[in-house]
């Protein structure tokens, strides 16, 4: 297993770990972070979550001091560099909590504002943009290519943000080979739940086709060249956009999700891990569920049975070789069923190259460039 595993028998802890070793954390900031938590570890996936809260946000909340002694200096990059972490650690802590925490939707707060003076210190190309759906609002980071550029949508899974979508590097990625990138916070993640109220629907296509009405508008965007890419329960939402949503150009998923609703009863009987501490409170609380029946109806629909053969467009699955969260096998079941597809492709990371883990999280350079290198060539980007 390739997975870097701080707390022994501790899958959660380790994922939100990784995630941010991977996001751009510093080893020896993650070293004095989790020190401390060694001993909550070994309580289980839920008991001493409050105590990684206060570990991390009080990394973050030096980052932020220093960061203002940079500014105060007019050291304005590396203000934005601090910030960026800063940023990190209030989104990681803010992400192990469960719905209700006190502090919780403060430190969120400090993480999205984090974010905003990081990027603008920093003067990184990545403008904040808010799109209309029905019901709401969806925010956005829009990193912009050169010229009329095609561009990709890239959404969250159940428990990401758009900050985390920005910093699995993805976006710069595809900016080398000439192609822009919105990362949203679609219905039921991010600011969409937090600030906006907006719950999770398995008919994605209610927020992807205003996406794209918008995107049709911009000057900057090639409108028969718009890609659409998902991480983890992504693997779920950017198919079924696609099946519904024709203009969309190519798709490619990170981490195959066919079958979520089928997923939820294996959860319920302990098969595979879960992706965040009180997994179900969580759950009820993105789909804006009062308890877990309502919850598991919400989620009945979450399922590409009888759907992919309406997508005609190129279409990338990946998957890692070792994800303990989805099996391989719901990867092979969204590829056979993608048979009206004129380019379909089936990937898995396996131990030769590494990104075994679910969405690649012991190595997400490898996905990041395969995804990137895929959907350059299918919208017309370059690879070299």
């Amino acid at each position: 297993m390739a997975m870097f595993q701080y707390f022994p028998n501790n899958y959660v802890w380790n994922l939100s770990v990784d995630i941010a070793i991977e996001s751009g954390a510093r080893i020896g900031e993650i070293e004095e972070m989790c020190r401390p938590l060694l001993e909550a570890a070994q309580s289980g996936e839920d008991a001493g979550t409050p105590q990684f809260m206060r570990e991390w946000v009080k990394m973050a909340d030096k980052l932020v001091v220093l960061a203002a002694e940079d500014e105060a200096l007019g050291r304005h990059l590396s203000a934005g560099t601090k910030l960026q972490r800063a940023s990190l650690y209030y989104i990681t802590a803010e992400r192990m909590q469960g719905q209700g925490t006190p502090e919780r939707n403060a430190t969120f707060a400090k993480g999205q504002d984090s974010f905003r003076r990081a990027m603008a210190l920093g003067k990184e190309n990545a403008e904040r943009v808010e799109i209309a759906i029905p019901g709401g609002m969806v925010p956005g980071v829009f990193t912009q290519a050169p010229g009329k550029a095609p561009v990709v949508v890239f959404v969250n899974g159940l428990d990401s943000c758009k900050e985390l979508l920005y910093w699995t590097g993805l976006p710069q990625a595809l900016l080398r080979r000439g192609i822009s990138t919105l990362c949203i916070d679609q219905p039921g993640s991010g600011e969409a739940l937090r600030s906006g109220g907006l719950h999770a629907t398995h008919e994605s296509e209610r927020w992807a086709t205003p996406v794209v009405d918008w995107l049709e508008k911009l000057a900057g965007v090639d409108a028969t060249r718009i890609g659409l890419s998902g991480i983890s329960l992504g693997g779920y939402f950017v198919p079924r956009a696609v099946a519904f949503e024709p203009r969309f150009a190519a798709a490619a998923v990170w981490g195959a999700n066919h079958d979520w609703a089928e997923v939820q009863q294996k959860r319920l009987r302990r098969e595979g891990e879960n992706p965040v501490p009180h997994y179900w409170n969580h759950v009820m609380w993105v789909f804006g569920a009062k308890d877990m029946a309502e919850f598991l109806d919400k989620a009945a629909g979450m399922t590409l049975e009888g759907i992919l053969d309406r997508i005609t467009v190129p279409f990338l699955v990946t998957h890692g070789d070792n994800d303990r969260q989805i099996g391989r096998d719901y990867a092979h079941r969204t590829y056979d069923q993608l048979v009206n597809s004129p380019k379909r492709e089936l990937k898995f990371f396996t131990e030769r190259e590494g990104g075994v883990e679910h969405v690649g999280v012991d190595n997400m350079s490898f996905g990041r460039d395969f995804i990137a290198d895929w959907l350059a060539e299918a919208l017309g980007g370059h690879v070299a």
